[in-house]
């Protein structure tokens, strides 16, 4: 097997209510024609934009429990609030540090809020992720095979850091037309012993390999297509991801 991982240049800037499906296709159009079992890996942030999840500090007011986290954690307890509101539980704190339990079921840093390649031309903004990653994944992929008629895959990525590695990579957040799980369990390895546990994730898998082109500052790539991938049903969403409350031995 052979995959090719293919920046998607020339996207102009994403705003909130623009057709980011439309801006993708005429973007891939002008670099290859899209083919059936490609993965188009969108950046959560460009999602994001185009569904206006962009709130100006300036009108959150913070709360009490949030101005005193925001002591705790040295951060701006407007932004403070904007985490407690997309969270479920605070997991871990300390001074520059914040880490939840989004309420899509995932943890991460700061509930995945962002101010990076943002403007800040109107004042302190913050970007929230997708109200729905795996539906804004499902609309895409819909929608491409309506304009194109082929089956492509859509992964939606997010920077995340792993708690016992160093450095950022990238997981898949919304997901729609792909297998996100290869389950080998009950398969056996070379040696005819069973496999117990041998769950390969498929989308943070291609997340990662998209994020090598797409990069993560100002490289201005914020879309892959990864191609050579092979389609196997059934499909999934990225909720399945994540890992149940009962088997999180570190919470």
């Amino acid at each position: 097997m052979a995959l090719s991982v293919n920046g998607i240049e020339g996207l102009p800037l994403v705003g909130p209510g623009d057709d980011l499906c439309a801006m993708l296709l005429r973007a891939i159009d002008a670099q290859t024609p899209l083919r059936d079992g490609d993965v188009l890996v969108v950046a959560q942030k460009i999602v994001s934009k185009a569904e206006g999840r962009l709130v100006r500090l300036a009108d959150v007011s913070p709360s009490a429990n949030a101005v005193a986290l925001a002591a705790e954690t040295e951060k701006d307890p407007r932004l403070v609030q904007l985490i407690l509101d997309e969270s479920v539980a605070v997991v871990r704190k300390r001074p520059g540090v914040l880490i939840v339990r989004h309420r899509l079921g995932f943890v991460s840093a700061n509930a995945g809020i962002d101010q990076s390649n943002v403007d800040q031309g109107c004042g302190d903004v913050a970007l929230l992720l997708p109200l729905d990653p795996d539906a804004s994944a499902s609309a895409l992929h819909a929608r491409i095979f309506d304009a194109t008629g082929k089956r492509v895959g859509v992964i939606i990525s997010d920077s995340a850091n792993r708690p016992w590695r160093l450095g950022t990579t990238a997981v898949a957040i919304g997901a729609a037309g792909i297998r996100v799980f290869d389950d080998r369990r009950g398969d056996t390895d070379l040696f005819g012993r069973e496999l117990k546990i041998t769950l390969v994730n498929r989308a943070d898998g291609i997340a990662t390999a998209a994020v090598l082109v797409m990069g993560e500052t100002t490289e201005r790539i914020p879309a892959a297509l990864v191609r050579g991938f092979p389609q196997e049903s059934p499909a999934g969403d990225a909720a399945a991801i994540n890992r149940p409350l009962n088997e999180d031995l570190f919470q």
